[in-house]
């Protein structure tokens, strides 16, 4: 007869229909949501003082100035395809949730059936008969009234679940933008020390040709020939580890790009103090709104919640109810005619007796699952909260470092300039030569990477407070389903 999965409450009569519409809206088991109190510090170590926007409102276009630097993000954010599975992760999290919250609401479908049945002679009558049925119905009403909120409770859980894959989806971008712009700059880096390296090699070959000529002519000696060759040869294995290095970090970025890039060198250094934007650290509750991965733990965490809810309702009486409703004739014509009309209505209650502890079982399970929840979440905050931490620290030092550095290279540089006075006017050997111009190449290479390092931690502290989450977010807001 007709209605496979769906019929009006009206075709169920008045009181049924005002029962389920007032329990349809109870109440879930799930226990109450309260969030664990942050297990961390209430501030920052070396914060320091305060100044720029907050992270989590400066998108990644405004906080990078560098416009090749920009092309890259935009490109990868296009092409990756990590970012890629992420976003389709989302799109199979949402569906799951679709399918879950049809379950608040019958089906409706429309049947028609059509049967002929020919009895032979000698079954029933001692005749053949020719028997005919024709059916057409609204489908069949199969929908569970959720007086305990199991349906609901499912349906929130799979909605957090959503929610956790989406924010997940978020900390993958901004992990993303994060890896391309830290890739960009050791790439840049590489750069800078391979110009530095090549100008050495230029000038150690000069010299190799000049101390060359002088011992051809008996006006040095053989060892301050090979000291001056050795140190051509340092410069020049240098560059070839430099080269090696620059082709590696292009093919890893080429990977995180998701498309070929032409990685032609750089040959200007970065302005250090204009490359990236001034943040604010905030406070590490900040960090509950602003870090996608910690919103995505309380998603799942919310969702143990739920879950919890459903198999504490699994102990209860489940009522189904079951109807149909069409018309039904033995002729084809008289189908719709008078008296065809057909109607059924039966509702069922089921009750969980001896299940060999299966319900127990499954609300312990809950339980734990949710107990590891509040684990993951804790955990998550405090990983966050060291990430943080961490870059605030390598900010504030390598700050200092840099400085140092900077000295350090001015008196090595001083220092080869007097050492090449001395040995040309005969006062000293050309092994303290040798040294200062050893000790300086190794000085002007640590100066550029200290300076790339500090410009990397101020990329991770931009990713560790959630830099352009807000930007994301809004992103998410028109895929909510």
């Amino acid at each position: 007869m007709g209605i496979k999965q769906g019929a009006p409450l009206s075709i169920l009569g008045g009181t049924s229909a005002a029962v389920a519409l007032a329990v349809v809206g109870c109440s879930s088991m799930a226990p109450r949501y309260d969030p664990p109190t942050l297990p961390v510090a209430p501030l920052y170590a070396d914060a320091g003082a305060e100044q720029g926007p907050a992270a989590s409102a400066v998108g990644w276009r405004d906080y990078f100035s560098d416009l090749r630097l920009r092309t890259l993000i935009a490109q990868a954010l296009d092409n990756n395809r990590d970012l890629r599975s992420a976003v389709l992760h989302v799109a199979e999290a949402r569906a799951a949730y679709r399918i879950q919250r049809s379950a608040d609401w019958p089906a409706v479908g429309v049947d028609a059936i059509g049967i002929r049945t020919l009895v032979p002679a000698g079954t029933l009558t001692g005749e053949s008969l020719l028997l005919s049925e024709y059916e057409v119905g609204i489908g069949e009403l199969s929908w569970e009234v959720d007086f305990w909120g199991r349906v609901r409770s499912l349906k929130e859980s799979s909605l957090e679940s959503f929610l956790a894959t989406d924010a997940a989806r978020r900390a993958v971008t901004i992990s993303l933008v994060r890896q391309v712009a830290q890739g960009y700059l050791s790439l840049r880096e590489l750069d800078e020390r391979l110009v530095l390296a090549h100008k050495t090699v230029a000038s150690r070959e000069e010299s190799f040709r000049i101390f060359k000529r002088r011992f051809e002519v008996g006006s040095t000696s053989k060892l301050d020939l090979t000291q001056v060759e050795t140190l051509l040869t340092q410069a020049q294995s240098l560059t070839a580890q430099l080269e090696q290095q620059r082709a590696m970090q292009a093919h890893a970025l080429t990977l995180l790009v998701g498309i070929p890039v032409d990685w032609a060198p750089e040959q200007g250094g970065f302005d250090d103090q204009s490359v990236l934007s001034e943040l604010r650290a905030g406070l590490p509750s900040d960090l509950l709104i602003s870090r996608p991965d910690i919103a995505a733990a309380e998603h799942q965490l919310k969702a143990a919640h739920d879950n919890i809810g459903a198999a504490r309702a699994a102990f209860f009486p489940r009522v189904t109810l079951t109807g149909a409703f069409g018309s039904a004739s033995a002729e084809l014509d008289g189908l719709f005619g008078a008296g065809s009309r057909s109607w059924t209505f039966l509702p069922s209650i089921s009750l969980p007796i001896f299940d060999a502890g299966r319900n127990r079982a499954n609300l312990d399970l809950a339980k734990v699952r949710d107990d590891l929840a509040v684990a993951s979440y804790e955990k998550t905050i405090q990983s966050a909260f060291r990430d943080v931490s961490d870059a605030l620290s390598a900010r504030r030092w390598l700050t200092e470092q840099v400085r140092i550095q900077q000295n350090t290279l001015a008196a090595q540089t001083e220092r080869a300039r007097l050492a090449t006075l001395r040995y040309d006017n005969g006062a000293a050997a050309f092994l303290e030569v040798l040294d200062a111009q050893r000790d300086l190449l190794s000085a002007e290479q640590q100066l550029v990477q200290t300076r790339s390092a500090l410009l990397s931690s101020r990329v991770s502290l931009y990713a560790a407070l959630g830099g352009g989450s807000m930007e994301f977010v809004s992103v998410t807001a028109s895929h909510t389903p």
